[in-house]
């Protein structure tokens, strides 16, 4: 971590905090809607911080840090979720970019010095943790089946998976396009044919004046208003990305976090190129969530659409990542209000939402457990205690956290129990009861 990738994060978090305090954006879906019941006098700056922080501390403590120490890559929980409760908490707005530099500067030091530490006890715990990500982009592939069987029953469902599953099988076979990029792409296809559809059918476009009238107007006129900040903001987490220290979903930070390690080499640039068209499709899937919430508030999300994370990708460096992530910020605002048109001619497409974001969660939480499971195995079987001394005590972390009520939530506690696992084993290494073989 030199000095220039510093002075990016910490501008970073104070950037995003200050937009938060402002109203402007924030990442966390749920807080989105209640700024504008601040904004507009219905409720006191003390009320709206604590609702932010209800809805994030969890997140940040287990998904943003577990994943961080995982990866080595900083992370939209651990960063953004912190700026928000930041932002809204801050009683004055020159406090709010103050308290959000110092979050930068706290989440650098405090991850590189545990990363440190971990890499040097005597059972390999950052190695192992490299399993973590082995099937999550394989896993997220699946979100629109299970999407369209929530939505559209399981039979249409059936015929989805089979459709997605021939296309997966037999497209490598006349691509360069990977079987993981072959199920999501055919899996969204479908999802968005299926509600446009549906729409069709039943002629459900009575919605759209709702979203055109004065409140829609006058909520999207709003975040116009607010482009400078948006922008500097997308050229910020694009520059970030750029520069390998962030990563902006658990759907590539997996996959990034490899091929950081591999160098410049043809075998690291194809891993960043498939986590790039991860993220894009990630981010279009995303669409009629963001644009719907923020239509309706007038609060944009801090990465907008998240395409800025898949242009800090592939950019060449960080200044046309710059660029190109605040011309990306540009022309999603300025979009923002066909997009909402669009949307309320097809309610079944802004009903898909909360149903495409449970499904990417259900679909991360199973790979992530698995890559998990893999890791503590590997972890176990470097002892006396084998492979099934790591799964057991992975395990047992699992369901005891089912059986009280799901403390931590699924998509940390697999990480989470991994992370514990070797801990554990290295305790027990140096008290003698566990051996290396």
């Amino acid at each position: 971590m030199n000095l220039v990738n510093s002075v990016i994060v910490v501008l970073l978090c104070a950037l995003t905090a200050f937009i938060s305090h402002m109203g402007m954006a924030v990442f966390h879906d749920g807080i989105r809607p209640v700024i504008p019941e601040y904004i507009e006098g219905r409720l006191h700056r003390s009320e709206m911080a604590s609702v932010a922080f209800g809805l994030s501390v969890g997140f940040i403590a287990s998904v943003g840090i577990g994943n961080a120490l995982a990866t080595n890559l900083l992370n939209p929980w651990l960063l953004f979720l912190a700026t928000d409760i930041i932002g809204v908490a801050s009683p004055k707005k020159w406090i709010a970019p103050i308290l959000g530099g110092l979050w930068g500067i706290l989440c650098l030091s405090g991850i590189g010095t545990v990363n440190a530490v971990l890499t040097g006890v005597p059972i390999d715990l950052i190695g192992a943790l490299g399993e973590l990500g082995t099937y999550v982009v394989t896993g997220f592939a699946l979100f629109p089946l299970i999407a369209i069987i929530v939505q559209f029953g399981m039979k249409k469902g059936i015929i989805a998976a089979v459709i997605t599953i021939m296309f997966r099988f037999v497209g490598p076979m006349f691509s360069t396009v990977s079987g993981d990029s072959w199920t999501m792409l055919i899996g969204v296809i479908l999802l968005l044919g299926l509600c446009i559809y549906e729409d069709i059918k039943n002629k459900s476009n009575d919605d759209s004046d709702a979203l055109e009238g004065n409140v829609f107007s006058e909520r999207v006129g709003r975040i116009r208003k607010n482009l400078p900040f948006l922008m500097v903001a997308g050229a910020l987490i694009a520059v970030a990305c750029n520069v390998h220290v962030f990563a902006g979903s658990d759907v590539t930070m997996f996959d990034l976090s490899k091929a950081y390690a591999m160098g410049n080499t043809p075998e690291a640039q194809a891993l960043i190129h498939t986590a790039a068209t991860n993220e894009f499709m990630r981010a279009l899937s995303f669409i009629p969530l963001i644009a719907t919430t923020a239509v309706t508030t007038g609060v944009y999300g801090v990465a907008g659409f998240t395409f800025v994370y898949f242009a800090g990708y592939l950019c060449p460096n960080p200044i046309v990542a710059a660029i190109v992530g605040a011309l990306i910020i540009l022309v999603e605002v300025l979009i923002l209000g066909y997009i909402g048109k669009f949307l309320g001619k097809f309610p079944s497409i802004r009903s898909a939402s909360d149903n495409i974001r449970s499904s990417m969660n259900t679909c991360v939480e199973l790979a992530l457990l698995i890559g998990s499971i893999n890791a503590s195995c590997v972890m176990g079987a470097s002892t006396n205690v084998g492979a099934a001394g790591g799964f057991i005590i992975t395990a047992l972390i699992y369901l005891i956290n089912e059986a009280t009520g799901r403390k931590i939530m699924r998509m940390a506690i697999g990480p989470i129990g991994a992370i514990a696992t070797g801990l554990i084993l290295n305790l027990l290494y140096l008290i003698g009861i566990v051996t290396l073989i």
